[in-house]
């Protein structure tokens, strides 16, 4: 069905929206999964209905006209309202949500992502699962775009007013050294200054985390790799090449490499990180606290419970909250 050019649609305002924000219409089309003539032909029959040109599409980046300044920022309230409205509407009768956009952090996906979507998919039953897995800070962005509805990611530490942030986890960091090299009732931290650091990189936020954390203890350490694989970090870590400082949640999930290392408590001041569900804040009401204690005793059986059991030093450092 051809809908008309003189008709203001909501498909019209989250396509006009994507293409301000990505100033572009083939990452518009990206963000939306739709074509960059379909994007367009949605930006002419607004533009047709409002009797304004809202964008100067032919700029590189595209930009906003003074009428677009003007739509945008009513744009933005029409689709919280629209947000506001499904989500009432879904929290009177969950199994009638039909469209649901999750993001998880990668550290995630093996253990815990599979239990909760089969718990989500018992309770929503004629719901649709979108689920993106990635790096926080990506998640982040993709929440803020309005293409993900909620989002399980760690914290930035930063306060922000459009936000809910629900903790579930709170984990501390520890050191990964090669399977017999560190003496663990010797100087660990002298030890380990003997061998380089093979570093998360510091694209994403944990490694600036680190890299942070590292300068405010005064240490400079040598390293050669900055890497962004857990897997290629350990299994670099496991041949002897140096040593690392991970997550649990990194180690769990890279758990192959298991005998080829050792872990050990962190050196020096201790180091966390929170985990949280976090949604745009008064959208979808209660659905992120419910979900935020959804995975909690997932997040116990499947991560908790067996890193504990495998490293007992880190009883106090892996922690549901």
């Amino acid at each position: 069905m051809v809908e008309s050019p003189g008709r203001i649609t909501l498909w019209g305002i989250e396509v006009f929206m994507a293409a301000a924000d990505e100033r572009s219409i083939s990452a518009a089309a990206r963000r939306l999964g739709a074509s960059p003539s379909a994007v367009s032909q949605q930006l002419t029959n607004l533009e047709g209905a409002v009797g304004a040109t809202l964008l100067q599409r032919n700029a590189r980046p595209i930009r906003l006209t003074p009428a677009g300044e003007i739509m945008h920022r009513r744009a933005q309230a029409i689709l919280n309202e629209a947000a506001q409205a499904r989500a009432e509407l879904a929290m009177s009768q969950l199994s009638t949500l039909t469209r649901f956009r999750l993001g998880m952090i990668e550290d995630l996906e093996a253990d815990v992502t599979p239990q909760l979507l089969t718990h989500m998919a018992g309770e929503l039953t004629r719901c649709q699962f979108l689920l993106e897995t990635g790096a926080s800070h990506h998640l982040y962005d993709q929440l803020d775009a309005r293409a993900l509805d909620m989002i399980v990611a760690a914290e930035f530490g930063a306060e922000t007013d459009w936000v809910e942030v629900h903790p579930i986890l709170r984990e501390g960091f520890a050191v990964a050294a090669p399977k017999g090299v560190i003496d663990k009732d010797g100087d660990v931290l002298r030890q380990l200054k003997r061998l380089p650091l093979i570093q998360y990189t510091q694209r994403h936020y944990m490694g600036r985390l680190i890299s942070s954390h590292l300068a405010r203890q005064n240490l400079t350490l040598p390293h050669r790799f900055e890497l962004d694989s857990y897997h290629a970090i350990l299994a670099l870590v496991g041949q002897g090449t140096g040593w690392s400082i991970m997550t649990p949640l990194a180690l769990m999930r890279a758990r192959r490499f298991a005998d080829q290392i050792d872990v050990l408590e962190l050196p020096m001041a201790p180091l966390t990180r929170t985990i949280s569900v976090t949604a745009r804040k008064g959208i979808l009401q209660d659905m992120p606290a419910t979900l935020a204690e959804t995975l909690k005793p997932i997040l116990r059986q499947a991560v908790v419970d067996p890193a504990i059991a495998r490293h007992p030093f880190l009883a106090d450092a892996l922690t549901i909250l």
